[in-house]
This record gives structure tokens, sequence and C-alpha cells, in this order.
């Protein structure tokens, strides 16, 4: 495949990182697809152009629907043990290229080269760990109380699925739902962000090196997102959506999904809660948090949004966080010593400046940043407030990027008040040495994810998923396999 590039624009990408896929992939082969028009990606570290990737149109949505259609009685009846080994091998592929999709990753989402290297692992896993799940698709079989009929249980394939995916994580995104629909035997549509289509495309090519039959793995980048989306949830043959991204978004998807009944999981937007009590281990706190908050420049949905810290603590873990966040450096990911990455786009950027300049305007003392810095790219320096109100605005979005903002509390349930105070509930974050005590706030917290004395909580082996706003089902575990079966009953008796 040869790679469209505007040599004006752009530093010639092949210079960096070798770009084998930018069109459609659609029932097993590459396509330019219907629109001439093309999506430019850009590199955020410098604005620059670095690929022209293909866009898909309704016509092209619905070639895809068509491909997965066909496709789906045979990968359903596949044996699970045949299905398992494909997504094995995947897992290989992707391991042996993981510093090419490394690459991509920071060439078009801004991460530094480090966390994109743990990215690109991370995604991996899923299709190792659903290799497995593959072979645990178990029903169950009872005797009805009465006695007179055997209750018999079966689990399968819910069919065609849309996967549409974010911008912030775009190999993990793509594998944690592209792993469980195959293990499950479904056939799938993948949409990707826009901003991030590159790593999706390069996903595909490593799937149908694995064996991967035609039309069981679609990807369909496309300028048109809405529409496309759309269109393919109006189609009788799609029953699956499994949704990345803002509430907002995910709001209007399932209104459009109700319409045809169509299974929904949602992973959808954050707000999380960091409480840090006084008998924390303030060091492990300061190093969770920076985990956390900066992970991909903050721009994580399970990003801690908002500092709660216990009054006896409060000035020594806000100024050990601002030293800490202060010597992070800053700058495009592929230079090595970088720690800080450029946000998305500039109304990202836009966004968080406005943010920190209300909070700074209503009293909020600035410990380190608080401003973008001088040089080209979407850049924000890191930033810890200090004073914050527990009523500003800051506490009520989701920031997503590189700002800390630190609030006091008083006594525990205060701080479990104002970490509840919001309409999302995806994770909460929790640092006491008394584990007894921290069990109990977390079980009050209202939250379908808790970090218990950990910054990180993501992995493949555990249920992903919020409550409230924040979304509905679960993803990896085996629960995100069940999220792509439905239940089947039989009743008999001998």
């Amino acid at each position: 495949m040869t790679l469209t590039v505007k040599e004006r624009r752009m530093t010639p990408v092949s210079e960096l990182i070798a770009v084998e896929h930018t069109d459609l992939y659609i029932g097993g082969a590459w396509s330019r697809g219907s629109d001439s028009e093309r999506i430019d990606v850009q590199d955020p570290a410098s604005g620059e152009v670095i690929a022209s990737v293909a866009s898909a149109t309704l016509d092209d949505a619905r070639a895809a629907a068509d491909a997965a259609a066909v496709a789906a009685p045979a990968w359903a009846s596949r044996p699970p043990r045949e299905r398992a080994e494909i997504l094995r091998r995947a897992f290989e592929l992707m391991i042996r290229d993981k510093e090419k999709l490394a690459e991509l990753m920071v060439r078009e989402n801004g991460k530094p080269m480090a966390e994109a290297r743990a990215e690109a692992v991370y995604a991996a896993e899923f299709f190792r760990w659903f290799s497995e799940e593959a072979v645990r698709n178990i029903g169950s079989l009872s005797i009805a109380p009465s006695g007179q009929n055997r209750i018999l249980v079966i689990h399968q394939p819910i069919g065609v699925s849309l996967l549409v995916t974010p911008w912030n994580f775009p190999a993990a995104m793509a594998t944690r739902k592209i792993g469980p629909a195959l293990a499950a035997g479904c056939t799938v549509i993948l949409k990707p962000a826009s901003e991030t289509p590159l790593t999706a495309l390069a996903v595909a090519g490593l799937l149908e090196e694995a064996g991967v039959p035609r039309g069981v793995v679609n990807v369909i980048p496309s300028r048109q997102s809405s529409k496309v989306v759309a269109a393919l949830l109006e189609d009788g043959r799609v029953r699956k959506l499994s949704f990345t991204g803002s509430t907002e978004v995910g709001r209007i998807l399932l209104a459009k999904a109700a319409e045809g009944i169509v299974s929904c999981s949602m992973e959808l937007g954050g707000n999380a809660p960091f409480l840090v009590l006084a008998d924390a281990d303030l060091d492990a706190a300061v190093e969770g948090a920076l985990v956390a908050k900066m992970r991909n420049t903050g721009q994580s949905c399970v990003a801690a949004n908002r500092f709660y810290v216990e009054a006896p603590v409060l000035e020594r873990f806000t100024g050990t966080l601002a030293d800490a966040m202060a010597k992070m450096p800053v700058g495009g990911g592929l230079e090595p010593e970088v720690k800080v990455g450029p946000v998305i786009n500039r109304p990202a950027r836009d966004k968080i400046a406005g943010l920190v300049e209300r909070a700074v305007h209503n009293g909020a003392k600035v410990l380190t940043g608080g401003k973008a810095p001088d040089r080209p790219g979407c850049f924000y320096q890191p930033t810890v407030l200090a004073e914050v109100s527990p009523d500003e605005a800051i506490l009520k979005e989701e920031i997503f990027g590189p700002v800390a903002p630190v609030v006091r509390f008083d006594g525990i349930d205060e701080a479990i008040a104002m970490a509840n105070r919001t309409e999302r509930g995806l994770v909460s974050y929790v640092y006491t040495r008394d584990l007894a005590r921290g069990l109990r706030i977390a079980e009050a917290l209202e939250a379908g994810m808790i970090g218990l004395n950990r910054g990180l909580i993501s992995d493949p082996a555990a249920p992903f998923g919020g409550v409230k706003e924040s979304g509905l089902g679960r993803e990896g575990s085996h629960e995100g396999l069940l999220e792509f079966l439905e239940t089947k009953y039989i009743g008999t008796g001998w």
C-alpha cells in the first residue's frame, strides 16, 4: 500500500515509521473507498500532516455490513479453539511489531514513546486474554424446582457488532473490543477515531496475517462519523454497539440504538476523584497520583480529575506533587527523555486553558504550570492548582489534560460526599494505610472501579466500566466476553 502524503506540510513519515495501510479494510480487502477526499492525520506535537487515510462513505459502511453479515455464520460456527488460536497468533504478531505500533501511536496521538510501548503490549494482552476466554463460553444445566423439566442455558454470538473507538488509546481500545467479539464468534465493523486511524488499520493488517477470515473484521475510518454510525445502527443486521467516548455522544448513540433495540455497551466519560487520607503513605500517594493524572498527558477516561486531600497532609502532598510535575519534561513523544506529550489538538488545549484561567480568577493558586508553553504544537504545562473551591467548574468537567486541582477536606464523610458529587462514576482512587478503612470508603464511593493504594487499575483480566452516566456493561475479564453473547434458555426433559 502506497502512503499518500503532502510533502510541503510534513516531515516525510517514511523517515520515521513504516505506514503500510492507509485505506479502508472491508471484506478482507484494502479499498480506497467511495470518497475521493481523504482524512489528514496530524502529529499533535507539530501540527504536521503525517499521512492521508481513506474516508468511508455510507456506501462503504453498507459494504462493511454486507461483508460482516456474510462472514458471520461461518465464524460463529467455527470451533472455539480455532478462534482462540487466531487470537493467540494476533497477540504474538502485536508483540513482534510493538515498536512499529508504538511509533505510529506517538506520531498520530502524541503520547511519549515509553507510554506508547506500554500501550502496544497492553493492547496485545487483550488478544491473549480473549484467546483463553474463547474456549470458556460455558452454559448451565439445572433441574426446575418442580422437578418436571430441565433448564438448559447456552450462550450464542450476538451477531454483527459495531465498535466505535476514541483517539486516546488507539490500540488498546480497538483490541479490548475486537478480542471479546471474535472470541464470542461475532463479526465486527470497527470505526476508529478520525484523529488516530493509522493504529487501527495496522491492527487490521496484523489480524489478517493472523488468519482472520475475510469479512470477520472490517475497519472504516470516516470523516462522516455520525452519519456512518447512524446508518449502521439502522441496519437490522447490526445487533451490537460497543462505544467508548464522551457521555454526550454516548447519550445520542443510545437514543439511536433504541430505535432498533440494539444491545449497547458504553464506556463513557469520567470525573475521577483521588482521595488522600492523613494516614496515607504520601510518597506512594504522589507516585500513584502521577500515574493516575499524567498517563497519556491526562487524556484518559480514568485520569484522576479531582484531588481531595485531608487537611493534616494537604500542604506536604500538594507541594510534593507540584515539585514532581514541574520536573516532567514536555515535548514530542519521540524525544527519549519526554514524559509529557501534547494534547490531541488546539481546541482541547484551549478548553484546558479556559478551565485553569477560570479557577485562578476564582481564587485558585498555581503551584506549577498554568499555561501553554511558547512552542509549536498542542502542549500545556503540567499544572497543580491549590486552594481550589469545592464548587469550582474545573471539578465538574472532565479536564482531559495535565492539570491537577487540589481541594482540602477535614473528614472522611465530607470527602466521600464531594467525591460522589458528580453524575459520572467510572473510577475513584483512595490512599490510606488502613486497609479496612480503605475498603469501607471503596464501598461508599459511587464508581464502577476503585484504585485502592493504586494509581493504575487497568488490566485485561479485570472488569472495566462505570456506573451512573459513565456507562453500561463491562470490558475485559470474562464479563467482556458475555457482552457479545446472547443467553438462550432451552426447556426440556427426559
